[in-house]
């Protein structure tokens, strides 16, 4: 007798739709919809309905050739995420050559990778508020040290300085991120053959030039992503900078993610800039996604794949010529 098959495809279709339902009510419309307003006079509590402008591209125009406090924030995120993982790149991977060499055994690694990730789950809010209090003027723990060791005769405002200001923001997202790049590059060096690493120590390598010729290059993958992650994260630096110091003092931590919220919902309510000020973002990011993708590529596996193409083209030819 014949058997009627049973096609389960269709639940497959029925479990993702409350996730493309969702996806398409809460990310792709106001993403759409954001696009949308960039190109409009979109502002005030109250809006009016939307209206193209006459040079569409006038939101844009105003915002890089003659508002200051984007431009000004643009570079703040960059001297930001820039202050904040070199550090954090650079300890992690110093941990990571740690944890993985399988010469120094260390014990407890576990209890050592929770303390170093833990600051990632605390809230952004209750950072805010360890480090105000930490900084505070003129009686707090970083005041009193300072006048203890003779530091200081009076107390410093540290939060009114410029230069201090964004060296907390810059370490208060060093101290809470550089945990989770240890764990991902550890996780990488953890899917690396292990009889790579044995055929280095029967050589004679030692810990360093295991690292640097073994795991680095075959962290490639990883290294790509954690750069391409962190740059994103640091581009939408927001929470830190608003709930710490709201972009002051004199907007000197001021980032993008900060401007664009306070054109969109404090003052006059400008939505049309914020909209152009998120696609400028948008395209910062996607450049300079593909800038690293290409400075990170494979060099010999590109050579190769263009070797085999010459030598496709070249058979194409000799069988053209029989």
């Amino acid at each position: 007798m014949r058997h009627k098959g049973v096609n389960y495809s269709r639940y497959g279709y029925i479990f993702s739709l409350p996730f493309i339902l969702i996806f398409l009510v809460f990310s792709l419309y106001p993403i759409v919809y954001t696009l949308i307003i960039g190109f409009t006079n979109m502002q005030g509590i109250i809006p009016k309905p939307l209206e193209i402008l006459d040079n569409p591209f006038q939101n844009f125009k105003d915002l890089i050739l003659e508002n200051a406090s984007f431009k000004k924030s643009l570079v703040n995120t960059g001297l930001l995420w820039a202050i904040n993982f070199v550090p954090q790149i650079g300890l992690a991977l110093l941990l990571t050559a740690w944890f993985t060499n399988k010469r120094l055994n260390i014990k407890g690694q576990g209890a050592f990778k929770i303390l170093l990730y833990m600051p990632n789950i605390i809230t952004a809010s209750t950072i805010a508020v360890l480090f105000s209090s930490l900084f505070a003027y003129p009686m707090g723990p970083m005041n009193s040290l300072f006048q203890m060791f003779g530091w200081s005769d009076a107390p410093i405002f540290f939060l009114q300085d410029k230069t201090t200001a964004r060296g907390i923001v810059a370490f208060i997202q060093f101290w809470m991120w550089y945990g989770n790049t240890m764990i991902i590059l550890v996780a990488g060096v953890m899917g690396i053959n292990p009889a790579l690493f044995e055929s280095a120590a029967i050589d004679g390598a030692n810990g360093w030039q295991t690292f640097f010729r073994i795991t680095l290059p075959s962290l490639r993958t990883i290294l790509l992503y954690t750069l391409i992650t962190s740059m994103i994260g640091g581009l939408t630096m927001f929470d830190i900078p608003q709930l710490f110091l709201q972009g002051g003092p004199s907007d000197a931590t001021l980032t993008t993610s900060v401007f664009i919220y306070t054109q969109a919902f404090k003052g006059s309510y400008m939505y049309n800039k914020a909209a152009a000020a998120s696609m400028i973002l948008f395209l910062i990011a996607a450049l300079l996604s593909a800038v690293l993708f290409y400075l990170m590529r494979d060099r010999d596996a590109a050579k190769l794949k263009k070797a085999l193409k010459q030598q496709k083209k070249a058979d194409r030819a000799a069988q053209g010529e029989v």
